[in-house]
């Protein structure tokens, strides 16, 4: 393609001249070129980078979209483990401590101390994926020690029904209402047998009380026996408390309570009498642990004053004739 060449009319010289740019115009032009282009790149990219991502954007909001993830998991991990702590902090304060009759804990000690700053500078040059392992690596640490706390509240728990349900069956009352002390009669040990006149070993305690006064079960309990013993008892109750405890209570006027039946401490299971060898109406009471017969004197722990006990023990030791 052949050059195009531009001429002009000189009136001067009345003759066609050729048009002959000057370097001045050229540069101009060039200039105006280059501004031109770069006033419309740079409309170009402020509009594109206005509505379109660059790859680098890309992969950095991409980045960002899966941390947001990460830390939202990580925040479900942490509230989490603030509910299995607050239900430990309240098992704490009303089982444990209750046990030990210790005040609970109030809940600006359990906080602790209150950060008014956090140091961030350690982080300003940690990649996000070192500091989200760090984070997950505590939390799985928090919840290692959280199932090993739960576990031990466990078993603290199970100790404590066990230990209340043993205390529930071992005998703890008098088995009349004695509360003036003045029906016990005769004590644990060696007495003067009412019929045979004789030191005999008495196993356990009369209650002389009127004919028809209620006897209560002195623990929670299963009746293992209940009927008319020709050995001398006479209508008769024996309770298995477990732990290694029973109780008999004799000389029934007649008895409420029936073999394989659960019993509480306090409910009545029959009613003062004078059968079998007795001499006058009275309830004749014995504890039973492992097989020994032990003295009763010792059990009477909830519904005597350490004064009233000692006095009992005092009436207890009298040499005086027992009832049966």
């Amino acid at each position: 393609m052949k050059r195009v060449r531009k001429y002009f009319y000189n009136t001067d010289t009345h003759r066609f001249e050729k048009l002959e740019t000057s370097w001045q115009g050229k540069l101009l032009r060039v200039l105006g070129f280059i501004s031109a282009a770069l006033v419309s790149a740079a409309i170009i990219v402020a509009i594109a980078f206005r509505f379109l991502d660059s790859p680098k954007e890309k992969k950095l909001r991409g980045e960002m979209y899966q941390l947001r993830e990460q830390y939202t998991a990580l925040q479900r991990e942490l509230d989490d483990m603030n509910k299995s702590l607050a239900e430990l902090e309240q098992r704490d304060n009303n089982v444990y401590r209750s046990v030990f009759e210790s005040a609970p804990l109030p809940d600006s000690v359990r906080i602790g101390k209150q950060y008014s700053a956090i140091d961030i500078d350690q982080f300003a040059y940690t990649p996000s994926e070192q500091i989200i392992e760090s984070v997950q690596n505590g939390i799985k640490a928090l919840r290692n020690r959280l199932q090993v706390q739960r576990r031990s509240y466990d078993t603290l728990e199970h100790l404590v029904k066990a230990k209340e349900q043993m205390l529930t069956a071992i005998p703890a009352i008098q088995p009349v209402s004695n509360k003036t002390l003045e029906r016990l009669a005769s004590g644990f040990g060696y007495r003067i047998d009412p019929i045979y006149k004789t030191p005999k070993m008495h196993t356990g305690l009369d209650f002389a009380a009127p004919m028809g006064t209620p006897i209560y079960a002195t623990g929670n309990g299963t009746i293992s026996e209940a009927g008319f013993d020709n050995g001398g008892y006479g209508n008769h109750v024996i309770i298995n408390h477990g732990y290694g405890y029973q109780t008999l209570y004799g000389h029934m006027v007649r008895f409420k309570a029936r073999p394989g039946e659960r019993v509480k401490r306090g409910q009545v299971i029959g009613w003062v009498g004078s059968t079998g060898k007795s001499t006058g109406p009275h309830c004749h009471y014995e504890v039973i642990k492992n097989g020994n017969k032990i003295d009763p004197i010792h059990f009477f722990f909830n519904d005597l004053s350490a004064a009233d006990y000692e006095r009992m023990v005092r009436i207890a030791a009298s040499g005086n004739q027992s009832f049966d």
